[in-house]
């Protein structure tokens, strides 16, 4: 029967599959806790896929909370998830509060209001994202702190950015929008129109400016990786992923509300390249 870090790897492997092949590339000691961090992160990133109503993903956020705070030790058990992170936060004394920061900041996905502000973007992926990457580099380096703060902050701004715009789509056909509104009012962008399924210049424009806007981070991550130890490389490989995703998304034919990804053989190879080089000729 396999264990709860076994679990981990299953759904890591089904739900977030360039995150698990990134921990590949980590010293096998490292794999079970990064699946169980990862596995974390999965399990409330889709909470709004799960519940489809706002109270029940509230509630189920809060489970997490009180798994966090240490309450309800029989139900830890139970869940193969709480139980293998459990372990994994206090072996590599993973930080509460980032835990716990990134558990509210995942309440914005349970409902439908507007992503107000750039800067609310940016703290978003910062609590999410890049929170990921900086306990998982504390994970490749014995729990200990790696020092690579404002690199995990630019890399997973840059990262969170890259897979939003993945998604707009699919945000759109359900009328979830995080594209700021002051990004939108900047270039005069409706919602209503993304709402619709409307390609107009303005919506064009400000989808240029997120991506101008990644960019940018991905370039301050660049900045900063040659000052981290390289036990942490496996951390930031996904990040490796960001500019080709960029990259297709400004060709001629690109459709907003049509998906727009790399092919899944590229990706892996992305990956591969990324961890067999030099990352900051990756980013």
């Amino acid at each position: 029967m396999p264990d709860a870090f076994d679990h981990c790897q299953e759904l890591v492997r089904e739900g977030d599959k360039d995150r698990f092949l990134a921990t590949l590339f980590a010293p096998q000691k490292y794999r079970r806790a990064l699946f169980a961090l990862y596995a974390f992160n999965l399990e409330v990133a889709r909470v709004r896929e799960l519940a489809r109503e706002p109270m029940p993903g509230e509630i189920r956020l809060q489970w997490w909370r009180d798994v966090l705070g240490g309450a309800g030790q029989g139900e830890v058990a139970a869940n193969p998830v709480a139980a293998a992170l459990r372990e994994t936060v206090v072996r590599y004394r993973l930080p509460p509060q980032m835990l716990a920061d990134l558990i509210d900041a995942r309440e914005f996905d349970l409902y439908d209001d507007p992503m107000a502000s750039l800067a609310d973007l940016e703290l978003y992926a910062m609590r999410t994202s890049s929170a990921l990457i900086e306990m998982a580099t504390r994970i490749l380096n014995d729990g200990k702190d790696s020092g690579t703060g404002d690199l995990a902050g630019h890399a997973g701004i840059a990262y969170s950015i890259a897979g939003l715009l993945r998604a707009f789509p699919m945000q759109a056909a359900r009328r979830q929008l995080y594209v700021p509104t002051d990004v939108l009012q900047r270039h005069g962008a409706q919602a209503e129109d993304i709402f619709a399924g409307k390609v107009t210049p303005e919506l064009r424009a400000a989808l240029a400016e997120l991506r101008l806007r990644a960019r940018m981070h991905l370039t301050g991550a660049r900045d900063l990786i040659g000052d981290a130890p390289p036990v942490v490389a496996p951390a930031l490989l996904p990040v490796a992923l960001v500019r080709p995703v960029l990259d297709r998304m400004e060709r001629r034919r690109y459709q907003p509300f049509q998906p727009s990804d790399i092919p899944q053989w590229r990706r892996q190879w992305t990956l591969w390249r990324a961890a067999r080089s030099n990352l900051r000729y990756a980013f």
